[in-house]
């Protein structure tokens, strides 16, 4: 484990969970039952402030992982990090490499206030 993933930020994600509607529809949602606690290392992808009404705030940040959390993190999931909510913005990608450096990273965006 890198000393970042092990000096990290604390953050909670919530998986997706595949849930049927009214009509028998499959759609995918968080699963607020089941949440991971982890320590995650953060990095600022790209953010653009909102200076005028009706203008959109938007941050983005990489999250980086361990290896051994579950297969179901990924779109329609969420996650709790620095007292906001966040979508999982593009599917986790998995870097392979010896022990000490394999990794997920997660691009998460922040939810509107």
């Amino acid at each position: 484990m890198s000393r970042q993933r092990r000096r990290g930020q604390p953050i909670t994600v919530y998986p997706r969970k595949k849930t049927i509607d009214k009509r028998g529809n499959d759609y995918l949602t968080p699963d607020l039952d089941k949440p991971y606690h982890l320590t995650a290392a953060v990095i600022p992808q790209r953010s653009s402030k909102a200076e005028i009404p009706g203008q959109q705030q938007i941050d983005v940040v990489r999250l980086i992982i361990d290896p051994d959390v579950s297969e179901d993190i990924g779109l329609w999931g969420r996650v709790i990090y620095n007292g906001h909510e966040w979508d999982i913005a593009a599917p986790p990608a998995y870097h392979h490499g010896s022990r000490g450096t394999r990794h997920w990273s997660i691009d998460i965006r922040r939810r509107p206030m």
